[in-house]
Parts: C-alpha cells; structure tokens; sequence
C-alpha cells in the first residue's frame, strides 16, 4: 500500500511540475504572438547581401528601417501567406561587422515590429569551409612531402623499365 502510495503521489508531482513548467512558455509564446517580431532572413549576411524580412504583425504594408546598417528605407508589402507582409533590402558593401536592428512600422494601427541582423566578414558565420583532399585512400597521390613523391615516381621509372626489358627479351627469344 505503501509503496503503490509513494508511486501515485511522485507521478502527481511530476505531472504538477511539467504543468507549472510549461504554462509561463505558454504566456510568453502569447505574448510574442500579441506584439509581433520582423523574421530576417538570413540572419546573418555578408556586406552586399541582400535580405527578406517579413512579419505577421502587420497584416499588410509597412514601412521598413534598415538605416542602421546603412541600407536605408524600404517597403513591406502584403505577401502570398495570409496577414504577411514582405520586404527586402542590400546591405551595403561598406557596412562594418556586428548586429543591427532591423525596424518595421505598420501601416494601421502605428505597430512597430523589429528584428537583429547581423553582418560578418565572412561568408558562414558559425560554420567551417571544407578544405584540402578528401581522405578516402585514393587519389591525392601527390603528397605534401617531396622526398617520399620523388621515391614513389622513382620506384614507378624502375618498375616500368624492368618490366619493359623483360617483354623486350621475351620477344627476341632470349628467354627469362
């Protein structure tokens, strides 16, 4: 009894603490949803790099703000998905490195809506570019070391003039 006792209120408890943990995720999900946020797509670019944000606050057109960065106004304007607008601007070629507030302020209701871009030198932020040979054990035969190519293309002359001697010999009738 005991036991089925200490079950029941420890999965009680549990089931109390999953309730409380997910019902302030909840209010802030809501929260987000009452003001709206501007997606930047990509989030990270390089100088040059155009960008699409859009947002579902809005519902139609807005007026975008990317002086931040140097890129100037630009128009949202009503997209293909229902209540979406959508706008795009370049990041300027001069525009230094670091993160930018991207603003957007809708046309009814006075909303404002924003969101952070950032701009890096280089062109995968967080990633890495592949570089040099694949290891699979073929190809690649030409090494960084030049005293083992040089030994690898010696041990080929010799084999190949052996090899020729001996179908020369072979030919004359000289035998092996």
């Amino acid at each position: 009894m005991r036991r089925t006792a200490r079950t029941l209120t420890g999965t009680a408890l549990a089931v109390a603490a999953a309730g409380l943990a997910t019902t302030p995720a909840h209010g802030a999900r809501a929260a987000t949803a009452a003001t709206g946020t501007l997606e930047v797509y990509p989030s990270t670019v390089i100088p040059g790099g155009q960008v699409t944000v859009n947002t579902k606050a809005c519902g139609g057109t807005a007026a975008g703000d990317a002086t931040a960065v140097g890129a100037g106004t630009f128009m949202l304007a009503p997209s293909a998905h229902e209540g979406d607008a959508i706008g795009q601007f370049r990041v300027p070629p001069s525009a230094q490195p670091g993160t930018y507030e991207i603003v957007a302020k809708c046309a009814e209701g006075n909303r404002q809506v924003a969101g952070d871009l950032i701009v890096t030198l280089s062109a995968a932020h967080g990633q890495t570019q592949p570089r040099g040979s694949v290891k699979t054990g073929v190809g690649g035969a030409l090494g960084s070391d030049p005293v083992q190519t040089a030994a690898g293309v010696a041990a080929l002359a010799v084999a190949a003039a052996g090899g020729t001697w001996l179908l020369h010999r072979r030919a004359r009738g000289d035998g092996i």
